[in-house]
């Protein structure tokens, strides 16, 4: 899982830096500076935040960071368009 990457990835497509995201999160840009290189695991109540901050839901912020073989009985191309999906979504809304 690259809960580290996807928030950052997330983060730029809603056109967030580290200190507007630390702002409305609490958590200090240092830290999450550590997260986003996936040198620290959040605790959930981070993650909440940072979902929150975001503006997705906590589920689909977990589901981006799945490797494949984590999500089951989904095939890869399913997977691949569904994120595929979300992001684009994530544009559309940022516009």
């Amino acid at each position: 899982m690259d809960i580290g990457g996807t928030i950052r990835q997330c983060r730029h497509v809603r056109k967030m830096t580290l200190v507007q995201l630390a702002n409305s999160t609490g958590i200090s840009v240092s830290h999450l500076c550590l997260l986003e290189k996936n040198k620290r695991e959040p605790s959930l109540t981070s993650i909440t935040a940072i979902a929150n901050s975001l503006g997705i839901p906590l589920s689909v912020l977990v589901f981006l960071a799945s490797e494949k073989k984590e999500i089951g009985d989904l095939d890869a191309k399913h997977i691949d368009a569904l994120t595929k999906n979300i992001i684009s979504l994530m544009h559309h809304v940022n516009k």
